[in-house]
Formats: structure tokens, C-alpha cells, sequence
């Protein structure tokens, strides 16, 4: 068995968890679509629950804002973790900016988003993520944090 420290040593990863439009106001926001608990008050949970992780967060409902996030966490991050929200339907942008970089993406969604309206089957993120995660609530975030362990 490998002493603390050097688990820490050779598991520590460092990971952007990206939020897109209205995330800031999980908690608030249709509860029965996106449930009660706030995004900070996870992002906390996150932290005590993956303790070799360093995770960064970023939440933003401008999309110039969020392209700029991707290509500045080039060679910063080991990933990412994108939930473009309604971006992920809308925006070759962002879609182009996961493709632009090396460092590799996990597009989640808290809701299922083939099971809502039409227009949210399409996603110009995924054909340049390393994989997609939805519908799981929040826990779709750890769903993503443990695929890079």
C-alpha cells in the first residue's frame, strides 16, 4: 500500500469545471429539472470528496467568455469538465473551441437533455468530447470526475 503522500503524488489532477448560462442559478431555477441544491454548495462537496483533485470553477452566460475559459486552460488542466448549457445546442463556437484544444473535455448536462425539447438533441460540443455524461442530476460533475481518475 502506497504511504498518503505519495498517493497524493502520483493521483493528484488538476480539473476546470465550466458552467454555461443560468447554472448560476441552480438551487433556484426550475428545482424539478435542475433540482434544489446551488452549484457552490456541490462544488464544495466535490472538493471534500475528491481531496487529490484540485478543482477549479467557472461559470459564465456570455459565450465569448466561455470560449476564452477553454483555450486558457490549455496546458493549465489535465480537464475539463463543460456544461455549456443551452451553448452546447447553439454555439459552433464553443463546439470549435473543445476542438481547438488538447486538453480533453467531458460535456455534462444535470438533466437529460434527449429527453427534453428537440432542439437540445443536438450538441456541437460532443463530436469533440472525450465523452458525455447526462441526466444523472448534479452527480453527473462526479460521473465526469471519475472518468478521469
Amino acid at each position: 500500500m502506497l504511504p498518503l503522500f505519495l498517493f497524493f503524488y502520483f493521483y493528484y489532477m488538476k480539473l476546470l469545471i465550466i458552467n454555461g448560462p443560468n447554472l448560476n442559478l441552480l438551487g433556484k431555477r426550475e428545482p424539478g429539472t435542475y433540482g434544489n441544491q446551488d452549484f457552490q454548495s456541490y462544488y464544495e462537496e466535490l472538493q471534500e470528496k475528491f481531496p487529490a483533485v484540485e478543482l477549479d470553477h467557472y461559470q459564465s452566460n456570455i459565450e465569448g467568455e466561455i470560449i476564452d475559459k477553454l483555450q486558457q486552460a490549455e496546458g493549465n488542466y489535465e480537464g475539463i469538465i463543460l456544461n455549456a448549457a443551452a451553448y452546447t445546442h447553439t454555439s459552433v463556437g464553443i463546439g470549435d473551441a473543445v476542438k481547438a484544444i488538447a486538453t480533453p473535455v467531458i460535456e455534462v448536462h444535470i438533466s437529460n437533455t434527449a429527453a427534453r425539447e428537440e432542439f437540445r438533441h443536438r450538441s456541437y460540443i460532443a463530436p469533440n468530447a472525450r465523452g458525455v455524461i447526462l441526466g444523472f442530476g448534479l452527480q453527473s460533475y462526479e460521473l465526469a470526475i471519475q472518468s478521469f481518475l
